[in-house]
C-alpha cells in the first residue's frame, strides 16, 4: 500500500487510516472527526484507495434524459426554486402525450434512461402519474424508466389511499424500473421542520426504499448538504442509509448533492466551497462501505471539480442529462448537460477508464 501524501497525522487520523485499510467500519465519531479535519489530502487518498478496491480505475456514466412532467407542488421546501403553485405564472403539468412529443424532439439513439421527477401536484389524481409512465413506456420501450423520489411515492399514497407497496406495484405495471434518489435532503426530522420539508419524513423516506428493495427494485439515494445541518447531521444521514443497505442491499449509488443558492448571482460565500464538496464526497466513500458507487454530480459541483472528485472516491459522473431544471431553477451555474464525448473526455482527463453503463450498472461499453 502506498504511503500517505501527508504522513504527519495525529493519533486519531492514524487510527482511522488503520481502520480503513483493515476493512473496519467507521463510526459516527470517526465521520465527525473527518469533517473537522483539515487534512483533505489524507481523507481523499483513503477514499481513493477504497474506491480503487471496489472499482479499479473504472468510472461510470449513462446516456440519459431528465424529464419533468409538472412543477406544481403542494410542498414549500425552503431550498426549492423549482416549484410553482397551480395557476401561478410558469406553472405547468404535461400530459403523457405532450411528454412523448417533447422526447421525440430531443431524444437520440443512445439514450438508455429517463430520469423523471417533479412536483407533488395534488390537482391531478394518482392515475395521472401512472398514465404518464405508461405513455413513455409504450412510446420508448427500450428506455429504462427511473422515476419519482421516495417523497413522491409517499405523496402518491396520500392522494390514492393505497399503501407504499400497492403504489409501487401499480407504477411497476406501468413501466417503472427504479426510483430516483431525491427527497432525502438531510435525514433529520429537526432539519426537515426548520427547512419546511413538509413531505415524507425520515422514516417514510426509508420505508419507501425498503419496500422497493423488498419488491426487487434497485434504487438510488441522495444527501442535500450545505445549508443549516451540522457535520454530525450529515454523518447520521449516511449511517441511516448504511443501515438500510445492510438490511436490503438495494441501493446502487449514493449521491451527495451540493446545495445551490436560489439566485444565480449569489456570491461565493452563499455556495459550498470546492474543499467542502470534495471532503463530503470522500467521507461518503469512507462511511458507506456497503455501497459500490459514490456519484460526483457535475450539475451541482461543476465539470472540473467532478474530474478532481474521481481521485477522492467518486466512481460515477451521472450522465448526459440533456436539460436539468431543478438545480438550475435555483442558482446552479454549471452546464445543463454534457455529451457522451465530453463525459469520456472528462473521465480520461482524470487518468480513469470511462465505462458507459445502463441504469443498473451493467457495462455497455468500456472506452479504453
Amino acid at each position: 500500500m502506498s504511503t500517505l501524501i501527508t504522513p504527519q497525522t495525529d493519533a486519531r487520523m492514524a487510527n482511522i487510516i488503520d481502520k480503513v485499510r483493515g476493512g473496519e467500519r467507521l463510526n459516527l465519531e470517526d465521520g465527525v472527526y473527518l469533517y473537522g479535519s483539515n487534512d483533505l489530502l489524507t481523507i481523499g487518498q483513503l477514499a481513493n484507495e477504497v474506491n480503487q478496491r471496489k472499482n479499479g480505475n473504472k468510472v461510470y456514466f449513462i446516456e440519459n434524459m431528465s424529464l419533468y412532467f409538472t412543477n406544481v407542488c403542494e410542498a414549500h421546501c425552503a431550498f426549492c426554486n423549482f416549484r410553482k403553485d397551480d395557476g401561478e405564472e410558469g406553472a405547468y403539468t404535461l400530459s403523457g402525450q405532450e411528454m412523448v412529443d417533447y422526447v421525440k424532439q430531443h431524444i437520440h439513439p443512445g439514450v438508455r434512461e429517463f430520469h423523471i421527477v417533479g412536483g407533488h401536484n395534488d390537482k391531478v389524481p394518482f392515475q395521472y402519474y401512472v398514465d404518464s409512465l405508461k405513455a413513455l413506456n409504450e412510446a420508448f420501450p427500450q428506455v429504462t424508466l427511473k422515476a419519482y423520489t421516495a417523497a413522491e411515492i409517499d405523496f402518491f399514497t396520500r392522494i390514492s389511499g393505497l399503501s407504499i407497496r400497492e403504489v409501487l406495484e401499480e407504477l411497476r405495471a406501468a413501466g417503472l424500473q427504479s426510483l430516483t434518489g431525491g427527497g432525502a435532503e438531510i435525514l433529520s426530522d429537526q432539519y426537515r421542520k426548520k427547512m419546511r420539508v413538509n413531505k415524507a419524513n425520515v422514516e417514510e423516506y426509508l420505508e419507501v426504499h425498503r419496500t422497493a428493495h423488498q419488491l426487487g427494485m434497485k434504487t438510488h439515494t441522495t444527501m442535500l448538504y450545505g445549508s443549516i445541518e451540522s457535520h454530525e447531521d450529515r454523518v447520521r444521514h449516511m449511517l441511516q442509509i448504511r443501515d438500510l443497505q445492510d438490511e436490503t442491499n438495494g441501493f446502487m449509488v449514493f449521491i451527495p448533492l451540493s446545495m445551490q443558492p436560489k439566485n444565480k448571482n449569489a456570491g461565493i460565500m452563499r455556495r459550498n466551497s470546492a474543499y467542502e464538496d470534495l471532503k463530503t464526497i470522500a467521507i461518503s466513500r469512507l462511511m458507506l462501505d456497503n455501497f459500490d458507487h459514490i456519484k460526483a454530480y457535475f450539475i451541482n459541483i461543476g465539470a472540473q471539480l467532478t474530474q478532481v472528485a474521481l481521485s477522492f472516491g467518486a466512481s460515477d459522473v451521472h450522465g448526459t442529462i440533456l436539460k436539468e431544471r431543478i438545480s438550475h431553477a435555483a442558482g446552479a451555474l454549471t452546464p445543463e448537460g454534457l455529451t457522451r464525448e465530453e463525459l469520456i473526455w472528462l473521465v480520461k482527463g482524470a487518468g480513469k477508464v470511462p465505462v458507459e453503463r445502463d441504469t443498473f450498472y451493467n457495462e455497455i461499453k468500456v472506452y479504453e
